[in-house]
């Protein structure tokens, strides 16, 4: 962000009359039509930081092994973090939580763009929906004001035409929705806000869409109450991160920037994992999607505005989105054999209006075409070919898993349900970890990677640790955090130091999702340190925290989360990659004389575990210790080991 736009908004930022340390949590009775608002438990969002911390707490304390996470005892939270819709810089994030349809243990997806700073702004914390209703709703919240009024009307509709109508209806709204996928329990159904700003993972949707609640849309009359302080430290580190290079980067090509290094290496996941490069990558990365350019754009409050709005002005595919990022680009790209850019951009369109995440959805159909090539899996209406790169096959599942028609409805269950219904064979190909399909990243390569994916308490996941201290070569971060560990920590194939690595950013994660900042501003390349983070935080009334502290904060959070699968009866056994990664060799070659860089490239996952549960203090079945809950501040999680 230009420095003139920072100091406007940094200027224009308005006083609330709302007490600065006060804020609600709703919970509301989709049964019943019940809606009770209380002023939040202060020590507790504070111990948990807010956001996804919060929410993992009410989730565990609440909703147990015996609740189906497709019941009306299934609790729902949309969640806001201490700097959400303040002035701190990238600080649009919000989370939302519920047991996984997906996984069946803890589920959370994060989002940003202008939704959550709205419901910060109308002085939530929290909203909490438990029950199920009889018919439709949308939960309209106006400033502190809930009201639930009937969503009949939307039922069956995009959440593109969702937003439009809400919008006209409450001028000035926020809205977040489920499409179709949602409405019909599509496992890998996500929420959308903003049209083009999912919370992706872990098939919340089809938590949503169980509950009958079609959208919650938000308007707000005053900003959120900040001391002067607090505006200056916001602003210094806003000037931080817009002049980071990470962030330039980022500014100037998005995440599309990331496939031509990712090629090189060997990090950019083709024909379901079985390649490591694509030959074609020319044709998707960020310079053939500039092509396709209509204008940059930027969350609430973000100096970085990674953001790119596409546009295909005519022929089959034609149509505008926000997107498509990196992770969508790769899944409907290379991972299909597909070098269409006009099909990845429409592809991802159809997620958005759908409601689903465009990492499964693009695993799911790499899967059926991995099965169609081991003579597995055919359609079983005959009209798609399932072959590799097939753009007919790619779109039509796409609407096929939305609207769970032939083929779609199997796949609509996610890789792992989908493989077991198929048969014993299929399984090899199902690539996931605790039934989460895997992100757009090559295990084999990234050894960081390969961890944090399979530690994950949200399952396979590349923004649980987001380890990429080595990926960058941030020799900065490096030496401050691992100088110990130096230069292997930051050779991404080296397996010594990459525990210490994921240990350390997977709390920096928590972190940065509990209190509503985006990872680009933090972990992704470290423009923010945790002590920086600390001293806004510190402006805020009942915080006082310094980086070591803070993190310390960011592990409570994952051992609540760990605690909560091992109740659900997740241990070792669950932190696998798949065989695919363990067992099949793989090649880099040099893309330009074609020639063997390296080979034979496996990952070495029980070394790194052996480490990764030593570092956390948890027994070697990877369960937390009774000392280290208690280190925590969590003995009263000690009666559930």
């Amino acid at each position: 962000m230009p420095l003139l736009r920072v100091m406007r908004f940094y200027l224009s930022y308005r006083c609330s009359k709302r007490s600065i340390d006060t804020y609600l949590t709703a919970f509301i009775n989709l049964s019943n039509r019940a809606i009770d608002t209380f002023e939040s438990p202060a020590v507790t969002v504070r111990k948990y930081l807010g956001s996804r911390g919060y929410a993992a707490k009410i989730l565990y304390d609440r909703v147990g092994p015996e609740v189906d996470p497709l019941s009306p005892e299934n609790y729902l939270i949309f969640s806001t973090g201490a700097f959400t819709g303040t002035p701190w810089p990238t600080a649009a994030r919000y989370t939302v939580t519920a047991k996984s349809p997906l996984t069946g243990v803890y589920g959370y997806a994060n989002s940003s763009g202008y939704f959550g700073p709205e419901l910060r702004k109308a002085g939530f914390d929290a909203l909490v929906f438990t029950g199920r209703s009889e018919k439709p709703v949308i939960l309209f919240v106006e400033d502190s004001n809930l009201k639930l009024i009937d969503g009949e009307a939307y039922w069956g509709k995009t959440t593109e035409e969702t937003e439009k109508l809400l919008k006209k209806r409450f001028k000035g709204c926020r809205v977040a929705s489920i499409g179709p996928a949602g409405e019909r329990l599509v496992k890998i159904s996500s929420v959308i806000n903003d049209y083009g700003r999912a919370a992706a993972r872990c098939g919340l949707g089809a938590v949503m869409g169980s509950k009958k609640l079609k959208a919650v849309a938000v308007s707000s009359s005053e900003d959120i109450p900040v001391t002067e302080e607090f505006k200056k430290v916001a602003l210094e580190m806003m000037r931080k991160v817009g002049k980071h290079p990470g962030s330039k980067e980022l500014r100037k090509w998005g995440t599309s920037l990331l496939v031509d290094p990712k090629n090189v290496r060997g990090d950019l996941p083709t024909r379901n994992h079985q390649s490591v490069q694509f030959a074609e990558a020319d044709r998707i990365n960020a310079r053939s999607l500039g092509e396709y350019l209509e204008k940059n754009g930027g969350c609430f409050s973000c100096p970085i505005r990674c953001s790119r709005f596409t546009k295909v002005k005519e022929g089959s595919y034609k149509c505008n989105t926000e997107g498509p990022e990196y992770e969508t680009i790769n899944s409907f790209g290379p991972l299909l054999d597909n070098d269409n850019l006009e099909v990845i951009i429409y592809g991802n369109l159809l997620c958005n209006s759908y409601g689903m995440d465009t990492i499964s959805t693009g695993t799911v159909i790499a899967f059926a075409m991995d099965c169609h090539e081991k003579g597995l899996l055919s359609d079983p209406d005959g009209e798609l070919s399932l072959e590799w790169g097939s753009e007919e096959t790619i779109l039509a599942l796409i609407e096929k898993i939305a609207f769970r028609k032939g083929l779609g409805d199997l796949l609509g269950e996610g890789v792992k349900r989908a493989a077991q219904r198929i048969c014993k064979e299929a399984e090899k190909y199902a690539l996931h970890v605790k039934g989460l399909e895997m992100p757009m990243q090559e295990p084999r390569i990234c050894k960081g990677m390969a961890l944090g994916h399979c530690t994950s308490n949200r399952g396979a996941d590349h923004l649980y640790a987001l380890p990429t201290i080595d990926l960058t070569g941030n020799v900065e971060a490096a030496n401050k955090f691992f100088p110990e560990c130096m230069p292997e920590v930051l050779d991404p194939s080296d397996e010594t130091y990459k525990p210490d690595m994921v240990v350390l950013t997977e709390a920096y994660c928590a972190v940065s999702d509990a209190l509503g900042v985006c990872k680009f501003s933090t972990t992704e390349n470290f423009a923010l340190y945790p002590e920086d983070l600390a001293k806004g935080l510190n402006e805020i009334p009942g915080y006082e925290h310094d980086g070591k502290s803070l993190i310390q904060a960011g592990e409570r959070i994952v051992n609540l989360e760990r605690m909560y699968n091992y109740r659900h009866g997740l241990d070792r056994r669950d932190d696998r990659l798949p065989d695919r990664f363990l067992e099949e060799e793989a090649t880099v070659y040099n893309l330009e004389t074609e020639e063997i860089v390296k080979e034979g490239l496996t990952v070495d996952l029980e070394y790194m575990l052996e480490r990764y549960y030593t570092l956390r203090q948890w027994d070697e079945n990877g369960i937390p210790t009774a000392e280290r809950l208690k280190d925590l501040g969590l003995e009263d999680l000690i009666k559930d080991l």
